[in-house]
């Protein structure tokens, strides 16, 4: 059984192949088993068909080939059994691990558990519809654009195709055997009076079971379809996730900063690329583009720069009050006090009150 080759999980997505490998071959074979096995039946018709030729007494050569029919198809059901075997049993692997794939892909959209997704294959009576129930749900899971999307007309002629071929196989192989039994016991009891009626009913039953062996033959080829394509399904969208998450892959997109990728299930890849940073009126803007405007303009009074740093024009004087000009930081000046400066602080603007001495204080009252 060839061993696990090829790209391990990605994230919690399991994409090894060799589960999908053995099984593609052993069902392969198992078709050919198929195939044998309608042949086999062909010729068990046609031998009993020589047998209603010659009646009741049969020559050596056609007993012969009745004998060889028999033991060929013999034969060839034990190799197809064991293959068949070998397929359920790789079958139930397989379809868990996409069952749990796909539970990744779309957690909480399951109708049934991890563990139906082997064991419904094995349960009498549920075996008929919740395998495809489950199939349905891992196909909805699976589709890369979204879950409306789903092509299940494959799905739909696999499932159809395997209960049909399945119930015709199974009653017509169970009517051969009961018409075979019933034969040897007349012979052992030397009833000859019904040998006729029952060679015919093996004929047509081994025409019917040829048949179903066809149509299962039909199934399994459409089965390695359905693998192939869940297979496909699930590993594009684990590429879609890798391509998201690695910005140097062909075809990444690149989210913003600090925002994890969307929960699957999603229709497409992320559709907004990373723009490219450029310059805005605050510098360099972040990925996302600059700031939305409106942005501030210059208002009607142009900026007012430090002192002795802008113009050489003076300052506007301040408005005069009733007694003169308003009163100024420096005594004496001309938006200064109208009283002069005060005694000892030095200015040729006489007080009003000082008698006239620039410096002293009143001399009388």
């Amino acid at each position: 059984m060839p061993s696990d080759s090829g790209p391990g999980p990605l994230g919690a997505i399991d994409l090894r192949r060799g589960v999908r490998i053995s099984l593609t071959t052993v069902l392969t074979l198992a078709l050919l088993g198929l195939l044998l096995l309608a042949a086999a039946r062909f010729r068990q018709r046609g031998a009993l068909g020589d047998v209603l030729a010659e009646g009741v007494v049969l020559s050596d050569a056609t007993a012969d080939r009745a004998n060889e029919a028999d033991t060929f198809f013999a034969s060839v059901s034990l190799v197809t059994t064991v293959l068949g075997l070998g397929t359920a049993g790789l079958w139930a692997v397989w379809f868990r691990r996409v069952r749990l794939n796909a539970e990744v892909l779309a957690p909480g959209s399951h109708r049934f558990g991890s563990g139906w997704a082997a064991g419904a294959w094995f349960t009498p009576v549920v075996n008929l519809w919740f395998p495809k129930q489950i199939a349905n749900d891992i196909y909805r899971a699976s589709a890369p654009t979204g879950a409306r999307s789903a092509p299940k007309g494959l799905l739909n002629s696999w499932w159809v195709s395997g209960i049909v071929a399945g119930a015709l196989a199974a009653a017509s192989a169970f009517g051969y055997a009961l018409t075979e039994a019933k034969m040897r016991r007349d012979f052992r009891l030397e009833r000859y009076d019904a040998w006729e009626d029952d060679v015919r009913n093996l004929r047509t039953l081994a025409g019917a079971s040829a048949f179903g062996y066809l149509i299962c033959a039909v199934a399994g080829a459409l089965a390695l379809l359905v693998v192939r394509q869940l297979t496909r399904m699930q590993e594009e969208r684990a590429l879609e996730a890798l391509s998201f998450d690695d910005p140097a892959s062909p075809g990444a997109v690149h989210p913003v900063p600090g925002y994890a990728p969307p929960a699957g299930p999603y229709a497409a890849p992320w559709p907004y690329a990373q723009p490219v940073p450029g310059p805005g009126p605050y510098g360099a803007y972040p990925a996302y583009g600059t700031p939305p405007g409106p942005y501030p303009a210059a208002g009607p009074y142009g900026p007012y720069p430090p002192p002795g740093q802008g113009p050489s024009s003076p300052l506007p004087g301040m408005a005069a009050g009733p007694y003169g000009p308003s009163y100024g930081p420096v005594y004496g000046a001309p938006n200064g006090s109208p009283y002069g400066p005060p005694p000892g602080a030095g200015g040729s603007v006489p007080n009003p009150y000082n008698n006239g001495e620039p410096d002293g204080g009143p001399t009388h009252y």
